[in-house]
């Protein structure tokens, strides 16, 4: 049995070649509305969005290579499997309290994705993104969606892609002032978030030492003194990596030397990487996901999501859609978020402050960095207390970067009610 909450419109969509994108590819998503009437527990009472249409979220999952589906069902979904993933239960913190939610599984091979899955960059997966939006758009579920606020939020390696998509958005919408085409439609694009993602990579592995012998406290002086030599030779390759993009040897070798020198030390601890408070379960995820495998895999799921002909399995990650990524991984896409902010596109960088493989020193460091037409406002910004001591917040000018505490890589699996309440304050425009 799938809870009535789960039974909904989910289709094996959307092929985009009729846009002229590169490639045959059919995209899984599920989406669901906001709810009407709220699920969250007796005395609490439901979050708005404002005033404004109802927003429409997209969320991508990263990996690179994993599903989408995973977050919904794990994560900021309505449902989440029962122990046993026989049948589902309400999630009372989805992110449907405050907003439509699409779920996309991408790239191609993803998830119930298929098609021809030869992604390995951004430009690629903004692509197929984009004209998956387009088709969205158009079609009869999607058509009344088309002038909702849209936000792009993306998780882990969703650093790359959700900044790279919105971007791709903002560049749609210019070229369509400039010229006009029939076929495609100008996207009501509001606001970008990502989630412990990996956005500025030569800035974020700096911060590794710190946070393994620092905050996390999980290795001593000498691994330290190591790692704080290889993050040197790291950067340096990370900075080469990103001179040139046709560099593809640079940038394999960055990702070799940053990983083996700055992960390996961490994960001999045998400490969960995405919460440096836990012990590892199981490689590579650290995570027990069998009872949404069990629940996705069903034939009585698969029958509800129209996925059932074609009878794959699905599987949390895909590591040959990982392993196609590993040069485009060290590349830096902070500027696309520069961009996006000046344009006026309003984004929040949000991170678990557990989490060590995203963390939140990082992850601040980069937005400190960032080089927009407001840094020194940013800068100069006070951190404050959010959601009376939930976490950390610094904002101005659109651009807030939030430390959210006792909370690893998955925020609103670990925070489901502030992960809720800040979606809602982003999505409503609400100063942090």
């Amino acid at each position: 049995m799938v809870d009535p909450d789960c039974r909904v419109v989910s289709l094996v969509a959307v092929n985009g070649s009729q846009f002229d994108t590169q490639a045959d590819k059919n995209l899984f998503y599920w989406f669901f509305e906001k709810r009407t009437t709220s699920q969250l527990p007796t005395g609490k009472p439901q979050l708005k969005a404002g005033n404004e249409e109802t927003p429409l979220i997209v969320w991508l999952t990263g990996g690179p290579g994993c599903s989408s589906s995973l977050a919904l069902l794990s994560e900021n979904g309505p449902c989440s499997p029962t122990a046993d993933g026989a049948a589902s239960q309400v999630n009372q913190y989805s992110w449907t309290e405050s907003a439509h939610v699409l779920w996309l599984d991408q790239p191609a091979d993803v998830g119930y994705s298929y098609g021809q899955g030869n992604d390995s960059n951004e430009e690629m997966i903004s692509e197929d993104a984009y004209y998956f939006l387009q088709a969205f758009f158009k079609s009869e579920e999607g058509a009344k969606y088309k002038d909702a606020p849209l936000h792009i939020v993306g998780e882990s390696y969703g650093g790359h892609y959700a900044p790279a998509i919105a971007h791709r958005i903002l560049r749609g919408n210019n070229d369509l002032k400039e010229k006009p085409n029939p076929n495609l439609d100008t996207l009501n694009l509001k606001g970008l978030a990502v989630g412990n993602g990996l956005t500025d990579p030569e800035t974020q592995y700096k911060y590794y030492a710190e946070m393994a012998y620092d905050k996390a406290k999980v290795i001593d002086k000498g691994a330290y003194d190591k790692m704080n030599e290889a993050t040197t030779k790291c950067t340096d390759k990370i900075a080469e990596c990103n001179k040139d993009d046709d560099d593809s040897f640079a940038c394999q070798s960055a990702f070799l030397t940053c990983n083996i020198g700055l992960m390996s030390p961490y994960r001999a601890t045998g400490m969960n990487p995405y919460d440096y408070s836990k012990k590892c379960g199981s490689e590579p995820l650290c995570y027990d996901f069998s009872s949404v495998e069990t629940f996705m895999n069903s034939d009585a799921t698969k029958e509800a999501l129209h996925v059932k002909d074609r009878n794959p399995t699905w599987q949390t990650c895909n590591m040959e859609v990982n392993g196609n990524f590993h040069v485009d991984w060290m590349k830096n896409f902070a500027p696309k978020v520069a961009d996006l902010l000046d344009a006026g596109v309003p984004a929040l960088i949000y991170a678990g402050d557990l989490d060590f493989v995203c963390n939140y020193l990082g992850n601040r460091a980069w937005t400190l960095n960032l080089d927009w037409k407001h840094k020194a406002e940013f800068n100069a910004a006070e951190e404050h207390d959010w959601n009376n001591q939930a976490g950390l917040a610094r904002t101005a000018n659109g651009l807030t970067f939030l430390q959210v505490y006792d909370a690893g890589h998955m925020v609103p699996s670990d925070q489901p009610a502030h992960a809720l309440d800040m979606i809602t304050q982003h999505l409503s425009g609400r100063a942090f």
